[in-house]
Parts: C-alpha cells; sequence; structure tokens
C-alpha cells in the first residue's frame, strides 16, 4: 500500500460516516508533516447548508488547528475530485497538494469538468494526483445513489 492510499483509507473512514448519515459519501482528510490534522465529511443535509462539503469542513478544522489561513504543507485528501467550490477554497488556502479518489464528470473541478486547481490564470496552482483508490471511492458513490433510487421517494 503507498501512502497516498494509506491516506485515501483514512478519507474512505469519512466517507462512511456520511454514508451512515445518508449524506453523498464524501470524506477528506488533510495531512500536515505526516499527522492527520482535519478531517470532514459531507454535511450538506445535516446542517442545510450547501457549503458543508467534505474538504470545506476539512479546510476550515485545518486552518483552526494551525492557525493560519494558508496551509502550505499539507496535502488534503478526497474520496471525490472536488467541485468548483470546494476547488476554489483549496486555491484560496493555498495548498499544494491535493489526492482525490474518483473522478466527478459532472462537477469536478479538478480535471474532468474544468480545471480550477491547476488554472495557470490563478494566483496559486494545486498539484493534482487524481485515481488514488478510485475504485473503492467510486463505488462507495455508486453503492449510496443506488440505495437512494430504491428508497421511496429517491432519497433527500
Amino acid at each position: 500500500m503507498t501512502l497516498h492510499e494509506r491516506w485515501m483509507k483514512q478519507a474512505l473512514h469519512q466517507a462512511e460516516r456520511a454514508y451512515e448519515q445518508n449524506e453523498i459519501p464524501v470524506g477528506a482528510v488533510i495531512v500536515h508533516h505526516n499527522t492527520i490534522i482535519a478531517k470532514g465529511y459531507n454535511q450538506v443535509e445535516m446542517m442545510h447548508d450547501p457549503t458543508a462539503h467534505a474538504e470545506m469542513i476539512a479546510l476550515t478544522a485545518a486552518a483552526a488547528h494551525l492557525e493560519h489561513k494558508f496551509l502550505k504543507e499539507c496535502i488534503l485528501y478526497v474520496t471525490m475530485e472536488p467541485c468548483p467550490m470546494c476547488a476554489g477554497a483549496i486555491v484560496l488556502s493555498r495548498i499544494p497538494t491535493i489526492v482525490f479518489g474518483c473522478y466527478d464528470p459532472k462537477m469536478g473541478a479538478s480535471g474532468s469538468v474544468m480545471n480550477v486547481t491547476e488554472n495557470k490564470r490563478l494566483n496559486h496552482q494545486v498539484h493534482v494526483i487524481g485515481g488514488v483508490l478510485d475504485a473503492e471511492c467510486g463505488g462507495l458513490i455508486k453503492e449510496f445513489f443506488e440505495k437512494m433510487r430504491k428508497s421511496k421517494g429517491g432519497g433527500k
């Protein structure tokens, strides 16, 4: 198991927490000097907040932990390619590297639909590594939406 896979497994644990709470199962962890300093999972439904994505929660926790708005020595691991909102926040946080699991062909903003994180016109670019534990991360998302379709009313 590679180091990236090890940390992605931790992000998957967060995604499973979201799944258990009927949230879209996306999880994130932020690693600083080989230690997890922040965790997050989707809480949009629970918090009634469209910005309560796993990455946003983890970014806020990491900034609080480091007592700094810039996360220059951190790596963000997230189970799904960030959306435009999260990608923008990642750029603003100055994280140098993100590692994600499955690609998001509908909202992905780190290479799939658009590429906010590596956009040369912005004042900071993020090194992106995609597809780490892709099958496991994507499988959890697929399972979640199949469960929602089968349930009465199609979920939330």
